[in-house]
């Protein structure tokens, strides 16, 4: 590999506790962060958006869905990227697309201009968020990993958790906009750390073409099956995504080793039951981010930044926890931690289905998002490793980008598909009977997925694939 001017090269022996080390992890964080605040921050400002830009629940749910859907459709192709030019380099330009999209989400003239604006932001989020972690996995020592992704998913989980809060201050200070135009500073700092501190890494091994139809074809299906579940009257548009859906796998399948999604990586049983579980509970926590903070507002009467602040005890025992959880899981192993954090982050959406009109802040959305970040705590940073412990090394990038497609797509088929099932239809934001009555319904269906989800963790993760030397 040959290094350009400033360019710094991975160094596999990186310790987390060095000083080059931290740098990494830092700039890794802000910048997986900034995508995952953006699909928060935004959810608090929803009842903003859609009052001033005359939108409807499909509306509502477009500007939280097409981000997903740009991201989700697309970061396998932003892992393949990274793994073939550089990892720096992509999450580097992803920082940049982001930030100009972002721009242009804060200056939307309308709800069509804003939805636009939000896959655009995708797009950045894509180039960015698998390099993110693959960045991780490459460049430190092996026996550091759990805790530098443990460390990871803590902070990042941070980023997540306190986007409603966030976005409750600005919305309610200095108007929804703000909401995509405090990411420009954030970019700034991202930009000027990797620059300076992250080294460059990529597969030596990655040749051929990239997998230019799958990408495609994952995007469109994606498209066609949300358009699908969110607009009335388009079964024919559901029927399309489903045989991409099904085109894309056997397109897959025909161009291993070349394809977007090498299949090989599917030969671990582990990685397999991994990313299964990761559909369904991101599915679950996709449903209650985007409809906690709206029903905190519209049912309960809260402002919107007491909404955000709503959440602050998972930001905290995110914080606290997860790296410790990541080391919890090394040394007995990912099936019971994680298993035990999803079941308890689904008892948290039970206690959350009892928020409803006049709802107490001490009695009931305290207990029920502590006991949610309890849960999450436990169950991400261990997840998360196990993930990237069961592929090669040098399809670092591409495992990261499958985990997140798969988190991002069942977040975005979540989102489309259950307010219309609960009733979550037309202006109901608006109105707090009809709204309540949805949200109860959809967090006791999360709660269901939890539940699943822990079923597959318990009966498929048996042996510890994080032990390892270093």
């Amino acid at each position: 590999m040959t290094q350009g001017p400033g360019e710094l090269q991975a160094d596999t022996h990186l310790r987390l506790k060095s000083a080059r080390g931290r740098w990494v992890l830092v700039a890794t964080v802000l910048g997986s962060g900034i995508a995952l605040l953006d699909s928060t921050v935004v959810n608090v400002a929803l009842p903003f958006i859609g009052r001033q830009l005359d939108a409807d629940m499909a509306g509502l749910q477009w500007t939280i869905n097409a981000y997903t859907l740009t991201l989700a459709g697309l970061i396998l192709l932003g892992g393949s990227l990274g793994d073939r030019y550089g990892r720096r380099n992509v999450f580097l330009i992803g920082i940049l697309w982001f930030a100009v999209a972002s721009a242009l989400c804060g200056l939307s003239p309308n709800i069509e201009f804003l939805i636009g604006a939000r896959a655009l932001q995708g797009i950045g989020g894509a180039l960015l968020t698998p390099g993110s972690l693959a960045i991780i996995q490459a460049s430190f020592v092996r026996h550091d990993r759990p805790r530098a992704v443990g460390a990871w998913s803590g902070l990042g989980g941070v980023a997540s958790a306190i986007g409603p809060l966030l976005g409750g201050w600005l919305v309610q200070t200095a108007g929804w906009r703000w909401a995509f135009l405090i990411n420009l500073p954030v970019a700034l700092v991202i930009l000027f750390i990797t620059l300076r501190h992250v080294p460059e890494s990529k597969d030596e091994e990655a040749a051929g073409r990239f997998d230019v139809l799958g990408a495609v074809l994952a995007a469109l299906a994606l498209a066609g099956i949300t358009y699908g579940l969110i607009e009335k009257g388009a079964p024919l548009l559901l029927v399309t995504g489903l045989l991409l859906g099904a085109a894309f796998v056997v397109t897959q399948i025909r161009r291993s080793p070349d394809a977007l999604v090498p299949v090989e990586i599917f030969r671990d049983r582990v990685f397999t039951a991994v990313n299964v579980v990761t559909l369904i509970m991101y599915a679950a926590m996709g449903v209650v981010f985007f409809l906690l903070v709206v029903q905190l507002q519209v049912v309960s009467g809260f402002s919107p930044i007491a909404a955000g602040l709503a959440m602050l005890p998972t930001t905290i025992l995110m914080m606290l926890l997860s790296a410790q959880a990541g080391e919890v899981a090394k040394r007995f192993g990912p099936r019971w931690p994680m298993t035990f954090g999803i079941l308890v982050a689904g008892v948290g959406f039970l206690w959350m289905s009892t928020i409803s009109f006049g709802a107490s802040y001490p009695l009931q959305v305290l207990p029920a998002v502590t006991v949610f970040g309890l849960g999450l705590s436990g169950a991400v940073a261990p997840l998360t490793a196990t993930v990237l412990a069961t592929a090669e090394e040098r399809h670092a990038g591409t495992a990261s980008g499958v985990n997140n497609a798969v988190a991002r797509t069942g977040s975005l088929l979540a989102v489309a598909a259950v307010p219309p099932l609960v009733g979550l239809v037309g202006d109901a934001f608006q109105n707090p009977p009809v709204f309540d009555a949805g949200f109860r319904m959809a967090m006791l269906i999360s709660a269901g997925m939890m539940v699943v989800s822990a079923l597959i963790t318990f009966f498929t993760i048996r042996t510890n694939v994080l032990a390892a030397e270093d």
